[in-house]
């Protein structure tokens, strides 16, 4: 990624899906082995999220309304921000909010922080009923938002497209035109399950997010039609699960990719990417990512 912030490889956790990374790190592996680590959502002050129950697993992904759960700014300072620090974890904090002031602010804080090298603006998160949602669905509002945290931070800034926004390239381009550094895509898709014996949908949110296998098609076509209308990096998201759909990322036109509902599968799955990558690029006498990034031939 060319931006001041530098990854060891293109290897990310995806905000959402690794928590504060304590878990992964205690249990499974070092997360300084990866890219970088994205947190769960932060907003200014806590929030409890949606009522219960609020995934379901479904055909080749899972559906969540989490409805970011989350500790609040000043909480994961204090308590979660020491651990990732000393875990030697490159943290990039995923921010949240309900007005463009909210998620400016939360840009200021985290450019005082000792220890957060990069901000990701979710403005497409689909399962709030506020917020997030209709920043990612106007690209005025998202403009209008990015240059608010952008005023606010030096830090690398990236930005965190949704998918059910439909011209990819028009929204990639207002983000990158109002100051992100770089972009990421795709977050979840709006969908629902339904208990057909109780005719009753199953998330207590009605809608929530896939994510998964089933997803990853659409977020391939929107990561390309993203690498093809802007110039800053782009990370590709959506059903990552092994180094073949890394590869076709990085084809696609990303420069990184983030791990998200794998993790949930198997724990261990973004450290064994980061292994099978490089093995791949000695198999495949590849000298650096810059052969593989936007090399689709069409």
């Amino acid at each position: 990624m060319e931006t001041n912030l530098k990854i060891k490889n293109p290897i990310i956790a995806a905000s959402g899906t690794f928590g504060y990374g304590e878990e992964f790190h205690k249990d499974f592996y070092d997360i300084s082995k990866l890219g970088a680590v994205v947190t769960k959502g932060i907003s200014l002050n806590p929030r409890v999220g949606n009522p219960t129950p609020r995934i379901v697993e479904t055909a080749s992904g899972m559906l969540n309304a989490i409805g970011l759960q989350n500790v609040g700014i000043k909480k994961f300072l204090q308590e979660k921000l020491p651990f990732l620090k000393k875990a030697g974890a490159t943290v990039i904090v995923n921010i949240f909010g309900t007005t463009v002031e909210e998620y400016a602010e939360l840009a200021s804080v985290l450019d005082r922080a000792d220890g957060v090298f990069g901000v990701e603006v979710n403005i497409s998160c689909p399962n709030v009923k506020e917020g997030g949602v209709q920043f990612g669905a106007d690209p005025k509002l998202a403009e209008k938002v990015t240059k608010a945290a952008r005023k606010k931070t030096k830090k690398t800034l990236i930005v965190k497209l949704s998918p059910n926004y439909h011209n990819i390239p028009e929204m990639a381009r207002a983000v990158a035109d109002a100051g992100a550094d770089a972009i990421s895509l795709i977050n979840t898709i709006t969908g629902m399950a339904i208990d057909a014996r109780a005719r009753r949908p199953i998330l207590a949110n009605i809608t929530g997010g896939l994510s998964g296998p089933a997803i990853k098609p659409v977020a391939l076509r929107m990561v390309w039609e993203a690498a093809n209308a802007v110039k800053v990096p782009v990370i590709g998201i959506g059903g990552i699960r092994n180094v073949t759909d890394v590869v076709e990322f990085l084809l696609a036109g990303a420069s990184a990719v983030q791990i998200g509902t794998a993790n949930f599968v198997n724990p261990n799955i973004a450290s064994e990417i980061v292994d099978d990558l490089e093995k791949y690029l000695v198999q495949n006498k590849i000298s650096g990512m810059d052969e593989l990034v936007g090399g689709l031939i069409v």
